[in-house]
């Protein structure tokens, strides 16, 4: 047959195919003579955590004083030796965080603290007062670079730019000056490196520091961000090789990255970058930022271990790392997030499963030391997680772990947003207890959250009437106990479902609408429950789920409403 596009099929294919025509391909860096690609990392950079700023700002929720201090904890026990610990004259939050670490004397000898400034007199030198009595700290002084920015956002030419960063920098050389009880190290950004022409990357970095007097002991952090990735990691790299391989005194000068994933590709553009002669990376945990995210330095460190290279970092307890972040960001780490996602080293293939359980029998029998095991890139034990192919729950457990054992054991399939749900309940529970929690408890909680609740409201039958010809409602009587006292409910509506919200509005007061349903099978044959789930959303705009089981499956959905009802009222 013949396939012929109609007229209003060919404008949209046209309209589709015209899209790519708005956006120019980033040029090419003209270095024939690149080293990079010949070359292995064979030593960790320097790292720098910016979780505290960076990541902080991404936020839908920013930290609070408790979180700020959870995060900086976690990152010191992780064994970072430079922390972005805020933007002290931006935010009041941070100028306080920054006190009370320095007067509480909370950062530790051979950490270093890192504030951000923009290239303005006042912000610098409220930065100053956030920074007093620290024993050493570095200042990271940024202002945008790129030819858009300067054309749109500024409207300034090249040398304006260059005099807001010699002014920045004049101006934090002087209050150095005047603190000597605190080492100030030098950090420059110019802003949106990855859209600045090189060669003016270049001058404004050197203006900085000459401006600086920067020599071999007395180096600045030049930190040339991809804050927006623009081009493939190749190209990012030249970038670096050209900038390193141009600069008069390259020896002065601490070559940082600090790559966002716009692309997805921002901890290959690390990667690529490190071998292109950068000395140091700023990121952040499992990559939260702005946008796509900042460069995830989680991966970033474990990379280097499966490739034999001491990351210089703790990260011998992932499960911990991912709980401390989840708390601190209010955001979840996915599943399968590389190395710390809570399923990346759990097989559900059964040949998958098969050939770790002989990898590991043959690593065994060899005793040789050196990690081989089919799809185990690295040694779980190495993170302080198992070699099993069985999810177990304890208080560092995620939402995706509880679903599995509900299923694996028991059949339930808990949708998504069920599972974000109850996780909290199980949670709390393993944070009582503090201890792992075996599946019969995971699923005695869930059943006493969703399926054994009998008041206040609790189902004792239901019938439906007749419905007439062309009728396109249907009448359900439910006799319902509620605190006790037995009566008939009577609504209608297009299904039982709906006539038995009309039933709960009209008889109970209750006022629910469904967002929801769902339902499957639990077991095989004649012995075979029904299980039903509905999200509900209440009166005054709250969001929960309830949860039915029974051999039939209207009355699974009419437990389901009942459970959703009691924890709405509960």
């Amino acid at each position: 047959m013949n396939h012929i596009a109609t007229p209003a099929a060919a404008t949209t294919s046209a309209t589709s195919a015209a899209k790519h025509e708005k956006y120019v391909p980033f040029a090419p860096v003209k270095l024939t003579d690149r080293q990079w690609p010949n070359r292995t990392i064979e030593k960790a950079p320097v790292w720098c955590s910016v979780d505290l700023r960076d990541g902080n700002q991404a936020l839908i929720e920013p930290m609070g004083p408790d979180r700020k201090r959870a995060m900086f904890d976690a990152l010191l026990k992780m064994n970072f030796k430079e922390i972005e610990i805020g933007f002290p004259a931006a935010s009041q939050t941070d100028f306080d965080f920054c006190r009370e670490i320095i007067e509480g004397g909370k950062i530790p000898d051979g950490v270093t603290i890192q504030v951000l400034t923009q290239a303005r007199e006042e912000l610098i030198r409220r930065t100053f007062e956030g920074i007093k009595g620290a024993k050493r700290a570095i200042v990271h002084l940024y202002n945008s670079t790129s030819e858009l920015q300067r054309r749109v956002v500024f409207g300034l030419d090249r040398q304006g730019i260059v005099d807001i960063a010699v002014a920045g920098t004049k101006l934090i050389k002087q209050l150095a000056a005047e603190h000597p009880e605190t080492e100030i190290v030098l950090q420059y950004s110019p802003e949106s490196f990855t859209g600045t022409e090189l060669e003016f990357a270049l001058e404004i970095c050197e203006a900085v520091m000459e401006t600086w007097g920067a020599d071999a002991g007395n180096k600045v952090i030049l930190n040339l961000p991809a804050t927006v990735e623009m081009s493939t990691p190749n190209i990012h790299a030249d970038q670096i090789e050209w900038f390193c391989r141009n600069m008069k005194n390259r020896d002065a000068a601490i070559i940082s990255l600090h790559p966002h994933n716009d692309r997805g590709t921002g901890v290959a553009a690390a990667e690529l970058g490190m071998l292109a002669g950068a000395d140091r990376v700023e990121g952040t945990l499992f990559g939260n930022g702005e946008r796509t995210g900042n460069v995830d330095v989680i991966t970033l460190a474990l990379n280097l271990l499966t490739q034999g290279v001491d990351p210089e970092l703790r990260i011998d307890d992932i499960n911990e790392i991912v709980r401390v972040a989840e708390y601190c960001t209010q955001l979840p780490v996915h599943p399968r997030h590389p190395y710390a996602g809570e399923l990346v080293f759990t097989a559900f293939s059964g040949s998958h499963q098969d050939a770790i359980n002989k990898g590991l029998k043959a690593l065994a029998k060899s005793n040789h030391g050196t990690w081989e095991v089919p799809y185990l890139p690295i040694d779980p034990q190495d993170l302080g997680r198992s070699y099993e192919a069985v999810i177990r729950i304890n208080s560092q457990s995620g939402k995706g772990g509880i679903a599995y054992v509900l299923e694996k054991d028991y059949g339930i399939q808990i949708p998504r947003r069920l599972q974000i749900e109850f996780s909290k309940t199980v949670q709390r529970i393993a944070d009582e207890t503090g201890k792992e929690l075996a599946p019969a408890d995971i699923h005695n909680a869930f059943k006493a959250e969703y399926l054994d609740i009998d008041a206040p409201l609790a189902l004792i039958e239901h019938s439906t009437e007749p419905r007439g010809p062309n009728s396109g409602a249907r009448v359900l009587n439910v006799v319902v106990s509620r605190d006790g006292v037995v009566s008939t409910l009577k609504g209608s509506g297009k299904g039982p479902i709906d006539a038995f919200l009309d039933a709960l509005r009209q008889g109970a007061g209750i006022d629910l609408h469904v967002v929801d349903y769902r339902e499957h099978a639990v077991g095989e044959g004649e012995d075979a429950q029904a299980c039903a789930y509905v999200e509900v959303k209440t009166k005054d705009e709250r969001t929960l789920f309830g949860v039915g089981m029974d051999a039939d499956i209207v009355t699974a959905s009419l437990r389901a409403l009942v459970s959703a009802a009691n924890r709405a009222v509960r």
